[in-house]
């Protein structure tokens, strides 16, 4: 039995197009297996810091106002340099523009009134973990996302931020609940 032209044709024209929908699973594997064109550099300034625990195991003697529960948090170290970080942090804050409603900022230590939109507690004992005048990044969960060294440029740690806060949009719900049913 021999096959017609057109049969010859038209399966000559389904390999070729199931060839031409591989192609890019094919690539895609050649490029993941070999490392090849996939780059190299991180996306975000901060440092992620697996060793620091969530915001409500950390001991501090005041605990973070209501407030804080539900948003992003900057939660910082006051050190030697208090004024000058929570000045910094504060500048920052404001940079945020419409998107400053849904981050706090949490002052651990210090002895200086509370700047607008700050939140003061202070270390019940000081951790292992703990580098002075360092600032993390914490999740509306409380989990810490990322870490930043002291003397980050604050321009690095609004541009990690922005992005999270554009990746991550508001809850529809009130209250960054879970909806019911779930």
């Amino acid at each position: 039995m021999t096959m017609t032209h057109a049969a010859r044709f038209g399966r000559l024209k389904l390999v070729a197009l199931l060839l031409f929908l591989s192609l890019p699973v094919l690539m895609a594997t050649v490029m993941a297996l070999g490392r090849i064109g996939i780059p190299e550099g991180r996306t975000a300034n901060g440092e992620l810091a697996p060793g620091v625990p969530a915001l409500a195991a950390w001991p501090l003697v005041a605990p973070a106002e209501p407030s804080v529960l539900g948003d992003w948090v900057l939660a910082f170290d006051c050190g030697q340099r208090c004024a000058e970080l929570s000045d910094q942090w504060w500048r920052l804050h404001r940079a945020l523009g419409r998107e400053a409603q849904r981050v706090s900022r949490l002052r651990v230590g210090g002895h200086a009134e509370a700047l607008p939109g700050e939140v003061v507690a202070h270390w019940a004992e000081r951790p292992a973990w703990l580098q002075p005048d360092r600032l993390w990044l914490l999740d509306p969960r409380g989990q810490v996302v990322l870490g930043y060294q002291p003397g980050v440029d604050p321009y690095a740690v609004k541009e990690d931020l922005g992005r999270l806060l554009r990746m991550n949009p508001e809850a529809p719900w009130a209250g960054g609940e879970e909806l019911a049913g779930r």
